[in-house]
């Protein structure tokens, strides 16, 4: 069964880091992303990377903070986030692309696979 399965997340203080990482099983991507949602807000793009060349994107709010990752040999990518904000916290998704297409790597609905979510919350 093709999913997506996460791991990390938690609770830090913020200043701290995290690492997240998301594997995809019975398939390989062409591309994989990060997104997170904070209750009652919509599901923002927070980082992608494609593993076949290792192009990578990060939204605004992250840029020179989290640094996203792969191990295309195991269809994996990582996010490491440091000097985490209590922005920063929110329900936090791995996506994944199969296909090719236009590059519409910040849009939620391109994805075909999702992971289930972890949880990061980051304390003023």
């Amino acid at each position: 069964q093709a999913q997506l399965v996460e791991s990390g997340g938690g609770s830090v203080q913020a200043g701290g880091s995290l690492t997240l990482a998301c594997g995809a099983s019975s398939f390989s991507p062409s591309i994989m992303g990060w997104f997170r949602q904070a209750p009652g807000q919509e599901r923002e793009f927070v980082s992608a990377i494609w593993l076949i060349d290792g192009d990578r994107y990060y939204a605004d709010s992250v840029q020179g903070r989290f640094t996203i990752s792969k191990d295309s040999s195991k269809n994996a990518m990582y996010l490491q986030m440091n000097n985490l904000k209590p922005d920063d916290t929110g329900v936090y998704y791995c996506a994944a692309r199969v296909a090719l297409g236009s590059n519409r790597y910040s849009t939620p609905d391109w994805y075909n696979y999702w992971g289930q979510g972890t949880q990061v919350t980051v304390a003023p």
